[in-house]
């Protein structure tokens, strides 16, 4: 009996090792794969709370290694990652290592030459979802584009996209161009940051088709259809997995008269407003510092639907689904008012929105992306760095 114990417990061991062997390895963790590139080199930082070595922030971590670090760059949401969705983030000196904060959220979105002073290499490391309209993916494009106009080499450590096991949505046009869509690209690219930034040099998307010195610190153990936790919430509106993989299919119904439940404890994990029909299910957003002041519908009962039971399904969602944005907007009484002209930007075409109010199903919507969307796959596979 205590032999089969023992056997028992060794192969415990065994399994369990083997997973963590298997698991990935963000760049951030692989000190030994960069720490010798910033050796005597004047560091500046693109930054926000989920970059990390292991628990330690990275840039406490490198400030503690001895590491010359200039400025932090912060992203939406700031350095340390406390400002909802949409607030201004200031320039400021991180109170705790007493290092510059440059913002590029509000007034500047990318860094500017007098920023960039005395910078020797600038190191890129934050965590993306892997849907177009996260705005991550526009910092880091302009923040290649600033580092080409400079001749400054970017370092980017690269990190898991918790929805790379898929590619889907309408491939963005360009005269719908803005922060929350800056790239050709579909709604869910399925691509890791350090993937896109090959992809932006190397199809020219940089101002005048400039080039970017890149240097890429890619993730250990990792392939696409792998399953990854995020040990830190990216955001304040996306605080757990199944937020993270239902948000490409809910974002939608940021440009909607639709709540997505910012203003509650389980945001993008709901969607309701005051005059839905079913009222099986009811929350009520309410002002929440740091992650939605004055929210849509704010202390008004919204019923609608509670994405929290389906958590398992959207776990592995391989898909966009967008049967819920048809059936809201044919329930909806006001159709005149349903959508906001913020809709299209998330989209990234004007076809989307005239699609529903014409009545087409999922499936021929879904039919009309796929021209567009397999010329993406298919230029999508020379940059990629891990398999599918």
């Amino acid at each position: 009996m205590l032999q089969k114990k023992l056997q028992f417990i060794l192969i415990f061991v065994l399994l369990a090792l083997f997973t963590f062997a298997q698991s990935p390895i963000p760049a951030a963790d692989q000190t030994d794969q960069y720490f010798h590139l910033l050796k005597n080199k004047k560091i500046g930082i693109v930054a926000n709370q989920t970059s990390r070595i292991g628990n330690i922030h990275l840039v406490d971590a490198l400030q503690n290694a001895g590491f010359a670090i200039q400025k932090v760059f912060a992203p939406e949401h700031g350095f340390r990652g406390e400002a909802e969705a949409g607030a201004n983030i200031t320039n400021g000196i991180d109170s705790k290592t007493g290092i510059p904060i440059v913002s590029l959220y509000g007034k500047n979105k990318k860094p500017t030459a007098e920023s960039l002073k005395g910078i020797d290499l600038l190191l890129f490391d934050i965590q993306d979802v892997g849907a177009r309209f996260y705005t991550y993916i526009s910092t880091l494009t302009y923040v290649m584009e600033a580092c080409a106009e400079n001749n400054i080499p970017l370092l980017i450590l690269d990190r898991p996209n918790p929805n790379a096991h898929y590619v889907d949505g309408p491939v963005l046009e360009k005269e719908f161009e803005s922060f929350v869509g800056l790239l050709p690209i579909p709604v869910v690219h399925g691509m890791t940051l350090a993937e896109l930034a090959k992809m932006i040099n190397g199809e020219g998307w940089l101002n005048n088709k400039i080039e970017c010195k890149l240097k890429i610190i890619p993730v250990k153990n990792y392939n696409h259809q792998m399953i990854y936790h995020l040990p830190v919430a990216p955001s304040p509106n996306l605080p757990n997995d199944n937020a993270i993989a239902l948000y490409p299919s809910l974002c939608f119904f940021e440009g909607t008269n639709v709540s997505i439940g910012r203003g509650t404890n389980f945001p993008f994990e709901v969607i309701g407003y005051p005059d839905y029909s079913d009222k099986n299910f009811s929350f009520q957003p309410i002002s929440l510092a740091g992650k939605s002041v004055h929210p849509k519908f704010e202390n008004q009962i919204c019923y609608g639907l509670d994405f929290r039971i389906y958590s398992k399904k959207y776990k592995r969602s391989y898909r966009l689904d967008l049967q819920y944005l048809i059936d809201f907007y044919s329930s909806y009484s006001d159709k005149n008012n349903f959508f906001t002209s913020y809709f299209k930007l998330l989209a990234g075409t004007n076809k989307l929105e005239e699609q529903i109010k014409e009545g087409w199903s999922e499936n021929e919507i879904r039919k009309s992306w796929e021209p567009e969307l397999n010329t993406f796959k298919i230029m999508r596979k020379k940059y990629l760095l891990y398999q599918d």
